[in-house]
Parts: structure tokens; sequence; C-alpha cells
């Protein structure tokens, strides 16, 4: 009779059957990435070219964003209903709170985190970076296709020109956006700064979420880039504006990722 311990058996149900659709820059993709990990799950990445990633990501879900998590034939987008999702399959290392009160605090900062800090991290950095292409290029074809650096530098005029349409970037709203996510910020600090955890007395969604969005502006070792010596201005100086508001995310990332 062959016994087969319970590690064992995780990896085998989830080995070849977890797919995460992803781009390595993505902070959102991040947060799956986190709580993939967080969870002990073995899972396969495939990282898409901004821009090439459309057919696919149609395809997939008949939304054109990442992430995209595929467990064997069930396909869900958006971050949050991921972690869902991942929690109520693999109740292991749970980021969602038993206790109805604790959970709906949890998902109500996981909320804050997705609305007011993730797409004004985004278009802050995007903002400076899309002018580096030296930068910008690498985080766009990290681990991806063998042919993805070729395609980009050839795309990325245009790929840069459609993303600030897109994300409506220009000098004015770069000036909005950064006084918006510093107020942002401020509430998380005056939350968290004499707290361990957003909720409660362990490590949850809340927290993930909070660290993995802001994450860009710390650029942690454990988030998988390789980050510049330094950001260029004038993203280099909105960061260091932030950086004693942002110490726990440092922390979050030593202790859990």
């Amino acid at each position: 009779m062959n016994l087969i311990s319970d590690d064992t058996l995780n990896y085998r149900l989830c080995a070849d059957v977890i797919v995460l659709y992803q781009f390595p820059i993505s902070h959102y993709c991040e947060k799956v990435r986190w709580a993939l990990q967080y969870k002990d799950l073995t899972y396969k990445k495939i990282n898409l070219l901004p821009g090439l990633h459309i057919k696919k990501a149609k395809k997939l879900t008949s939304k054109s964003s990442v992430p995209i998590l595929k467990h064997d034939k069930i396909i869900i987008s958006e971050s949050s209903e991921i972690i869902t999702y991942l929690d109520n399959t693999f109740p292991q290392n749970s980021l969602t709170p038993i206790n109805e009160e604790l959970k709906n605090q949890t998902l109500e900062w996981e909320k804050f985190a997705d609305k007011e800090i993730g797409p004004d991290v985004r278009k802050i950095c995007y903002h400076t970076l899309l002018d580096h292409p030296d930068i910008t290029i690498p985080f766009f074809t990290k681990d991806g296709p063998w042919y993805g650096n070729f395609i980009i530098k050839i795309m990325y005029p245009v790929l840069s020109v459609k993303m600030r349409e897109f994300m409506q970037l220009n000098n004015k709203t770069a000036t909005l956006t950064s006084k918006r996510l510093s107020q942002a910020i401020d509430k998380v600090h005056a939350h968290i700064h004499d707290k361990e955890y957003f909720v409660g007395d362990t490590f949850t969604r809340a927290d993930l979420a909070v660290a993995s969005l802001l994450a860009p502006l710390c650029m942690p070792n454990k988030y998988g880039l390789d980050w510049p010596e330094k950001y260029p201005d004038p993203l280099h100086s909105t960061v260091e504006s932030l950086a004693s508001k942002l110490d726990w995310v440092i922390k979050m990332y030593t202790k859990h990722r």
C-alpha cells in the first residue's frame, strides 16, 4: 500500500493545471502571484506581451485585462475574484477570515486597494517609465516569448502612445493622480502605523492587496523584476516623498512573500 503525503497530493493535484496568464510588471498580477505562493500552490506562469495579449485574453474571458487564472476548465479574471476562488478551492493558508465581521473589513480594504491605490500607482509609474523604453521594455518582455524583445521594440512608439491615451496620462493628470495617491497612502498609513496587520492579528488578503499594489513604489526584490537602481524623475522624486509611509510594505514582503 502506497502512502501519499498531503504535500505530494497537493502537488499532483495542482501541477500543470493552475495557469496564470500575466504581465510580470503588473502589480495586480503580483497580487495573484503572492496569493499562489502564500498558499503553497504550484502553478505555471504564461507571460503575455502588452498589446499582443488582447487576442489571448479575450479568447479566454472576453475581457482584455490580466491576470487570468485557469484551473482545469475553470477560468477566472480579476485579482480579487481569483483570490476568492483560490481560498474556496484550496483552503490551506486562507487569506480570508472566517469571522464575518473581520471578513467584511478585509474585503473593504482590498476593494479600497483595488480601486483607490492600484490604478493610481500604475498611472504615476507609467507617466515616467513610458519615456524610458530602456527600463520598460525589459519589464514588458521578461520571461516571455523568445521574439518578445524584438517585437516590443518595433511596437513601442505606438504602444506607448496607446497606453498614454488609455490611461489619460499627461502632466495635468499626473499632478492630480499624485495628489490622490498621496491621500490614499495617508489613509493606509494612519490605519497601519501602529498595527502589524490591517485586520485582526494575521496576514490577510487586505495586507496582500495593499502591499502588492503599492509595491512598484518600493521595488521589493521578491516582486520578480530586475528593478533599476533608482527610478528616473519625476517618479523618483514622488517615491522619495512617500518613502517614509511605505516601510510597512517592505515589512510585509520580508515576512510573508
